[in-house]
Parts: C-alpha cells; sequence; structure tokens
C-alpha cells in the first residue's frame, strides 16, 4: 500500500472561518478521499496558525491574552470542518508543544548550517500579510498590495534566514522536477519570483513575545514562517528525536493558495534544504473566490460564513459547487445564485432526477426489485472510458474536470433511458436489460462522486440495494463493469436535491 499526504495552509485565528478557508479545506478533502478510494494510505492534514503579531493585536482587541484568544477561535475552525464533512486526520496548533519542538529544530538545523544571521531590518511591513515589501512592490509606494492598505516602517535587531544563497539551487530542484506545481502557469509564478532575485527574510522578531523562542538565542521568537511552515513537518512526527517522520515524509502535495507561492515555493524549499530535509513532492496552488471581484477577506467586509450556504443546499450542495464551479487555480467568482444555479441544474435536474427516474421505473416495471446489468451494455465502455478520464483528472488535481467528466455520464445515462423510454415498456426482460444497466451506472457513479459528495453517494448506494459503507469500496476492482448484483430493493426515497425556487 502506498502513502498519501496532503496538507492545507494553517488558517489565521484572528477570524472565523470563511468561504476562503473553506475552498481550499474541501478541495484536500476530495482529494484524500480519492486516493483512499485507490487504496492509498492517506494523512490528511489541516489546522491553525496561532502565533504573531496579528494574533497578538486581535487578543487585545478582544480584551484576552493570545493563548485565551486562541482557544477561543480554534475550535470553530474544527467544528466547521467537521459540519462540512472533512474528514481530516490531524488538526494541529501551533501552540502545541510537539509544533514547538518541530521549530526549534528546523531553525537550529538551518542555523547550524550557518544560513541563519543577525542583522538590522530596516522596512515597510503589512501585519495581515506577515511580509515585508519593497517600495516598487506597495500600491501607490504605500499599500500593500493584497490588503490595499497602508503599510508599517518598522526597524529592529533580527536573524535573517540567507534566501539570496539559494537561487540556482531551487531553479535546479524545479528543473530536475517538472510538474511538481500544479497547475502549470502557477509554476511559472514561482520560477519568476526566484529568476526576479532572492532577498533575504527575516525569522525573529524582538519587538514581540508571542512565538517560539530561537533555541539559540531566547530573546528573539521565531517569526511567522519558520513557525507557520514547519507545522506540515511537525504533524508526521519532525523533532521529535527520532526519523519517524520519513515514514511520510516528504509530503505530496501542499494545497495553498496563490498568495503564498513566495512562502511555500520559495521559502520552504530553501529551508528545507539549508536543513537537510526532502523536499515536497508536490504544491497544488488554488485561485481565490472573489466576492464582487474583490478577495474574501476580514479587512474587506466581504466574508461569506458556509455555514451559513449549507442551510441553503445541504452540505453536499455546497461542497460540490466549490469543487466545480471554479477549475482549481483559477479565481472563482462566488454568487448565491451562481450557487443556486448550479444546484438546480447539475445537482436537481442531473444528478438527483437520474437516481429517481430509476427508482420509479424499477418500482413500476420490475417489482421495485433492480435487473443485473447486461455485460455487453452500451453503457460500458462510456463508464470506462469515464473513469479513465477521472483518474487523469485526480492525478492532476483538478477536481472541476473529474466532475465535468462524471457528469457526462450522468447525461448519457439519462439519453440512454429517453432513447429506449423502459416506463413505456411492458415488464420482462427487455425492460429490466435497460434497468439493470442504469442502476450498474448509478453504482459506478455513486462511487465517482463519493470524494466530493460522501454522503450522497453513500445514500445512493443503499437506495440502489448495495450493502456496506461506500467508503470501504476500493478502485480499480470496482470501476469494472458489471458488479450491479441484481435482485435487490431498489428505493427511491425522498429527492435527493430538491429543487430551489
Amino acid at each position: 500500500m502506498s502513502r498519501f499526504y496532503a496538507t492545507t495552509p494553517i488558517y489565521y485565528v484572528n477570524a472565523q472561518p470563511h468561504l476562503g478557508h473553506a475552498y481550499t479545506t474541501i478541495v484536500g478533502d476530495a482529494l484524500t478521499r480519492w486516493h483512499r478510494l485507490i487504496g492509498d494510505e492517506v494523512k490528511y492534514l489541516t489546522g491553525t496558525d496561532e502565533h504573531g503579531l496579528k494574533i497578538q493585536q486581535a487578543a487585545d482587541a478582544a480584551g484576552l491574552d493570545p493563548q485565551s484568544f486562541a482557544d477561543s477561535i480554534a475550535p470553530k475552525f474544527a467544528d466547521a470542518w467537521q459540519r462540512l464533512d472533512i474528514a481530516n486526520d490531524d488538526f494541529i496548533r501551533t501552540t502545541e508543544p510537539r509544533h514547538k519542538s518541530a521549530v526549534s529544530e528546523l531553525l537550529q538545523r538551518c542555523y547550524d548550517a550557518g544560513d541563519i544571521e543577525l542583522g538590522v531590518y530596516r522596512g515597510k511591513y503589512c501585519v495581515a500579510c506577515e511580509e515585508y515589501y519593497t517600495e516598487e512592490e506597495l500600491t501607490g509606494g504605500t499599500d500593500c498590495p493584497i490588503h490595499k492598505r497602508p503599510v508599517d516602517d518598522y526597524e529592529e535587531e533580527n536573524y535573517f534566514f540567507k534566501l539570496s544563497r539559494f537561487e540556482d539551487r531551487l531553479l535546479q530542484h524545479y528543473a530536475d522536477h517538472p510538474g511538481s506545481i500544479v497547475p502549470e502557469f502557477r509554476a511559472n509564478e514561482a520560477y519568476g519570483l526566484i529568476r526576479s532575485g532572492l532577498r533575504d527574510f527575516s525569522v525573529s522578531r524582538t519587538s514581540l513575545t508571542w512565538g517560539i523562542p530561537l533555541p539559540w538565542d531566547p530573546s528573539h521568537v521565531a517569526y511567522v514562517w519558520f513557525d507557520a511552515l514547519t507545522n506540515y513537518l511537525a504533524a508526521v512526527g519532525f523533532g521529535d528525536g527520532t526519523d519517524s517522520y520519513k515514514d511520510w515524509w516528504p509530503v505530496d502535495y501542499h494545497l495553498i493558495g496563490k498568495d503564498i507561492i513566495r512562502h511555500h515555493c520559495v521559502y520552504w524549499p530553501a529551508m528545507l534544504m539549508s536543513a537537510g530535509v526532502d523536499l515536497p513532492k508536490g504544491w497544488a496552488v488554488g485561485g481565490w473566490l472573489l466576492v464582487d471581484g474583490e478577495k474574501m477577506a476580514k479587512s474587506t467586509g466581504n466574508v461569506v460564513n458556509p455555514l451559513d450556504l449549507i442551510d441553503v443546499v445541504g452540505v453536499d450542495g455546497f461542497r460540490y459547487y466549490v469543487l466545480a464551479d471554479t477549475p482549481y487555480g483559477q479565481d472563482g467568482d462566488f454568487s448565491y445564485e451562481g450557487l443556486v444555479g448550479r444546484y438546480n441544474s447539475d445537482l436537481a435536474n442531473n444528478l438527483g432526477n437520474l437516481a429517481a427516474r430509476v427508482a420509479t421505473v424499477v418500482a413500476k416495471k420490475c417489482d421495485g426489485i433492480g435487473p443485473a446489468p447486461s455485460p455487453d451494455s452500451p453503457l460500458a465502455e462510456a463508464a470506462a472510458t469515464t473513469l479513465d478520464g477521472v483518474t487523469a483528472a485526480w492525478d492532476h488535481v483538478a477536481p472541476h474536470r473529474a466532475l465535468d467528466i462524471t457528469w457526462q455520464l450522468i447525461r448519457t445515462v439519462n439519453a440512454y433511458l429517453e432513447t429506449n423510454e423502459p416506463w413505456k415498456m411492458e415488464s420482462g426482460s427487455a425492460v429490466d436489460a435497460v434497468m439493470g444497466d442504469a442502476l450498474e451506472a448509478l453504482r459506478l457513479l455513486a462511487i465517482l462522486v463519493s470524494p466530493a459528495m460522501p454522503a450522497t453517494a453513500q445514500e445512493i448506494w443503499s437506495r440502489i440495494g448495495m450493502s456496506g459503507e461506500i467508503s470501504a469500496v476500493r478502485l480499480p476492482e470496482a470501476g469494472t463493469w458489471g458488479q450491479y448484483p441484481g435482485g435487490q430493493p431498489v428505493i427511491k426515497g425522498d429527492s435527493l436535491f430538491p429543487r430551489i425556487t
């Protein structure tokens, strides 16, 4: 059995979960559910980022000490992921002892390698980004290009990671590992950042105390990127005094947003090179879900609570929209109208209608008992082509493509029923052949939609008379045509996706 390890970014606890957080987390959940489906042993990690000036300021505003403030927010992320049916295997908080040990270990390794040196920083700093900018990078020379507000002037003694030493090594690594950043146009952004020249970056602060002390100089606390990024190693045991972390490392995919390419695809691999740790196998870079053309953020006041939306379209309806509506890597534009429109079109009119139609005809023409499929069904080839296409799409972290290909099969099966019109046939072998094929297609469709819509997949599985949990099914074995056993009771049940008007 092979292993598959994937991570989301860890989310700042200065605000509650919003749609932007949910987007990446649902993509990662569907990707890791797919890998469980194909038989991999999976570790899926998410968590919260709880140190730094931004958290200190939010805690002060709330009248709490930073740890109490973090303790009040972090569980809201865990609860939100539970409500969205996220099957993460671990939830890490950067205030945990295991994380602090890992950060200290990584910092010490880089310091011992001679790649961390003391200096003084003078420059422009955005608290919200936890990032320094040159004047040329600022909008109008004054404003953060991400948060559209003035940055602060900072000057203090810092330790610096000598990133400037790693340009050639980084470019060589990416040349040796083509396709490690997907989609490809996002990879080009990372290469451009490296080729434009690398600046050493600060790894410590003396102006705040809410952080992890540097192991060789406790008067400094670790600055965000060494602290935050190391969570991916901490979760698999790095820093525990053994090499057990190598059971899962290197990670297969870091799922990140486009705004943190620099830190994940430039800073992070350089840090790992310095520390003598293997580099990640891959990065999957998503765009932003925009609202009225703006990135969702607390500072812009356009935050959408994902838990409000599941009251409208259900958990699986929301998950489907997030995965299917925007090609991963591109920016998407969220709207309530778009959410409802896709729900009605793809779920109510297509998948839901197919399941209801099949159950209705089986009840009327087959006494409610599902017939077995034909081994030489005209749907068999379409099903095989669909499985190949869906597999290739997930291999490229393209959930929208995987679902589009799956929906092509749904439309093919609906067209097959329209052509044969089994509802007009007399009960007997002819109608049994058509309905057996349709039930076998539904069996396969339930499997293929299960990474995106696990509860819906289980419901379809049970309604067509399949026993057990669909989560126990494995591909490619279960993907071969002809495994619907026949002789099973088929239940129509309530509408899977009632139309929203």
